[in-house]
């Protein structure tokens, strides 16, 4: 694995849970609704977003897209492994994995589901908008839908989500939930579907959305539901060889 890919691998995780604890020292003595948004929390999507957009001008960064699917491709030319088809979803099936064997992450099951959601929605609109206003060509010349990537767009909307839910009481499943999603990113790369930019980009767009989505939805859901509190929760549970939930609690 050359410096570039090692960058990617190790440095990129370390960086997203680095703002992900200074979020969480500034989030101590603030309202629920002001939680998700702090300064501190958004630097690195900010940064990621704004490299990949420096690239769509040309310049040193379009240049080490290019170098960087030279070697890629000169060293790895028969490369075919799409098991980032089902990686991107991985962190997110993890939050459900979890709670299925008692680990509760900071919300429940119905309302991190919300905010999951939403930040797909939020993610998918902006990176679909960017695919059809860029036109950039894959690398692989299959279509000109590069920027960003939405494969690593989707897989850093799970990171983050996984990240959010168990960031306070277990810190270590943020970040090997970055990891899968910084291997998704990498996959791309050598299937020869996006450009370094497209990668860099698409996990700042899936970071910001998560956050945001934790920013709009307890107002979203007041909005909705009223001002009166709803007390209900979807459990999984396994019971008789079999996988299913449990709903309780009223609206």
């Amino acid at each position: 694995m050359n410096l570039k890919m090692f960058f990617l691998m190790f440095c990129l995780p370390l960086f997203c849970l680095g703002q992900s604890v200074d979020s969480v020292k500034a989030e101590k003595t603030l309202p629920d609704s002001h939680k998700y948004f702090k300064t501190t929390g958004i630097i690195i999507p900010s940064i990621f977003i704004g490299y990949g957009l420096l690239s769509l001008t040309g310049g040193p960064i379009r240049d080490l897209d290019l170098s960087t699917k030279g070697e890629i491709q000169e060293d790895h030319p028969l490369f075919a492994a799409h098991i980032d088809d089902y990686l991107q979803f991985a962190p997110a099936a993890a939050f459900y994995g979890l709670n299925l064997i008692g680990i509760k992450g900071k919300h429940t099951v119905i309302d991190a589901s919300g905010r999951y959601l939403l930040a797909g929605v939020i993610m998918g609109g902006t990176v679909s908008s960017l695919k059809k206003i860029t036109q950039r060509m894959r690398p692989d010349g299959s279509g000109n839908n590069s920027f960003p990537s939405g494969h690593t767009a989707n897989a850093f909307v799970a990171a983050e989500f996984l990240n959010q839910e168990y960031k306070e009481s277990h810190p270590w499943i943020g970040y090997a939930g970055y990891t899968v999603a910084t291997a998704t990113g990498i996959l791309r790369l050598y299937n020869n579907k996006h450009w370094v930019s497209d990668v860099v980009a698409g996990a700042g767009f899936g970071i910001l959305s998560t956050k945001l989505s934790y920013l709009i939805y307890p107002g979203l859901k007041r909005f909705v539901f009223g001002k009166q509190t709803s007390n209900y929760n979807l459990v999984p549970v396994y019971q008789s060889h079999s996988v299913g939930f449990s709903f309780n609690g009223k609206f």
